[in-house]
């Protein structure tokens, strides 16, 4: 029976706010460059004002919530299940959210009083992506917000990592993958940030249980989770946890293990701009590439593609236009 949904997507969901910075800036306020730090909400305004005289852009985001918009862009179909607030920044990213084809739990009627999670992503000349985030009432992200018809009626079930560093988040990560499993959906996940690897390691394991279907992650991760030095042990490693896994590698490529082979994923060389979302777009530009009859090789081509269109201008989202482009450009090749 065909499913409804190719991706049931759940993350926290945070209202992007994206500006460039210098690296004194970042020195000035001891910011950990290239790393995702969660901040309290005067310590977001105080680097706000900082900011004042900076282009900033705004969209709805969260890692996740880029990956399902990706797959949509392609010509996919999703639901994405997050925690926003009933505030200006709720009501904009629901509306956002939807504008961009994603089905969703969230609602205007039953969104709850609070603040909406807000990432300040700050890019350096030499293209690396700084987070500061608030996460706002999306740290109450729960079970609650699981829409369990939705996820049955899906092929994948896709986890954000980020979601580890709460009792309740992760509570929600495993009870989604157990429906998951109990339904015959695929469970897919990403670590998202080496430092959720780093500081919830064990926690990252409970919710993996035996394995998942599909891991993504990148160089960092993957070595910080298997306790290893080099990515050829790590990759051997990670089929304890994984059935099959894809490892970002910069401008060196991706590295795509399909249960039985590895698979070297060429890079596209370009001048990177901006390197934040390229993650994200990999992983949704590859599930879509195999939840639409592509192989593993080619989704591994197709998410190389669209990543390196990313990394080469700001913002972590293509439009639709660039999506179907990418898609004709891998069929001529």
């Amino acid at each position: 029976m065909e499913k409804k949904y190719d991706v049931y997507g759940m993350g926290n969901a945070l209202v992007d706010i994206e500006a460039p910075v210098s690296d004194d800036f970042l020195k000035k306020n001891k910011i950990a460059k290239g790393m995702m730090t969660l901040v309290d909400e005067p310590t977001q305004h105080k680097l706000m004002d900082a900011l004042n005289n900076s282009k900033k852009e705004l969209m709805c985001g969260g890692s996740a919530a880029n990956t399902i918009i990706a797959v949509n862009q392609f010509g996919g179909n999703c639901f994405y299940s997050c925690k926003v607030a009933n505030d200006h920044e709720g009501h904009f990213y629901m509306k956002d959210l939807i504008s961009n084809g994603v089905d969703t739990n969230l609602e205007e009627d039953t969104l709850v009083d609070g603040i909406t999670g807000k990432c300040l992503v700050m890019v350096t000349t030499d293209a690396e992506r700084t987070m500061n985030t608030f996460l706002g009432i999306t740290s109450d992200y729960s079970s609650n917000e699981i829409d369990e018809l939705p996820l049955r009626n899906s092929d994948y079930l896709y986890i954000e990592g980020y979601l580890v560093t709460s009792e309740n988040g992760r509570f929600a990560m495993k009870k989604a993958k157990r429906i998951a499993e109990e339904n015959n959906v695929k469970v897919a996940l990403t670590f998202s940030d080496p430092s959720m690897v780093k500081f919830f390691r064990s926690e990252m394991e409970d919710v993996i249980g035996a394995s998942v279907d599909l891991l993504f992650c990148n160089e960092e991760e993957a070595m910080l989770f298997t306790e290893t030095n080099n990515i050829d042990d790590a990759r051997m490693e990670l089929k304890r946890s994984a059935a099959r896994f894809a490892i970002t590698q910069g401008s060196n490529g991706a590295l795509i293990y399909d249960g039985d082979t590895f698979i070297d994923i060429e890079p596209y060389p370009v001048q990177a701009i901006d390197t934040n979302g390229a993650g994200d777009m990999f992983a949704g530009a590859f599930l879509y590439g195999i939840t639409h009859g592509h192989s593993y090789a080619e989704s591994g081509k197709l998410a190389s593609l669209a990543s390196s269109k990313i990394v080469s201008q700001y913002g972590p989202r293509l439009d639709w236009h660039q999506a179907q482009e990418l898609l004709e450009e891998i069929k001529a090749r």
